[in-house]
């Protein structure tokens, strides 16, 4: 559903990812883990295009975008939220209605409806400004943003950033109802989101120094340990 091969990029003069190759099957959950400065924000957004490919290529449902624009990719089917992810001055409502100005006008309202049908507790809050929810209640916003949009793969950066333990595995648990109905690519440092992971790569200074199932991570002790120090 979603290739990279052979990705550089970065910023100005300084590269930042070198040959990278990432591939996620269709409905899958894919954990890419990396440390603080790894250069996971720098492929997400490669991926939809905020950032320019200097070489390689990006595809998508076997289609080439590596030239596409971030809104002509949005319209194609990458969703993406940051580690922000929100309008916090706006209400839940208007955030999510900012989404559907990439849906059709006939699918607008379906496509709210089932981003509450998902997140049952942001429609008794849909009146509220953003900002003024709960670190957790933020996250799901900003999930729930980049559903609206209808998206055949969904990546998100870093969804654990700035959560206490309580409101990690509540994302976490929130992502996992998503399994099986919607493609996934989750960039985390926090191995929590291990629990959902079908796949799982590794990005340690802009290369790839993993990638395979979620076993086959698991009972590498010594990959575990260099990285992640997990017993």
């Amino acid at each position: 559903m979603l290739r990279a091969e052979g990705v550089e990029s970065g910023y100005g003069s300084v590269q930042i990812l070198w040959g990278l190759d990432l591939s996620v099957q269709e409905n899958e959950v894919h954990v890419l883990l990396g440390a603080n400065g790894a250069g996971k924000s720098t492929l997400l957004k490669v991926l939809v295009g905020l950032l320019p490919c200097w070489a390689g290529s990006v595809h998508v449902d076997g289609n080439d975008i590596t030239r596409l624009s971030a809104p002509q990719r949005t319209k194609i089917g990458l969703g993406f939220t940051s580690e922000v992810g929100i309008f916090p001055d706006l209400t839940v409502e208007d955030n999510l209605r900012l989404s559907a100005l990439v849906v059709p006008p006939s699918k607008r309202k379906e496509a709210i409806e089932f981003a509450y049908s998902r997140f049952a507790e942001l429609r008794g809050r849909r009146r509220a400004l953003a900002g003024g929810l709960s670190g957790g209640q933020r996250k799901l916003v900003a999930i729930a943003r980049a559903l609206v949009s209808q998206p055949k793969v969904l990546l998100l950066d870093e969804p654990s950033a700035g959560l206490s333990p309580r409101y990690v595995s509540e994302v976490v648990d929130r992502l996992a109802e998503l399994r099986g109905s919607t493609t996934l690519l989750v960039a985390e440092q926090n191995v929590s989101f291990l629990e959902i992971a079908d796949a799982v790569s590794v990005l340690e200074g802009g290369r790839i120094r993993f990638s395979g199932t979620k076993d086959s991570f698991s009972d590498d002790a010594a990959l575990r340990d260099a990285f992640f120090g997990l017993e």
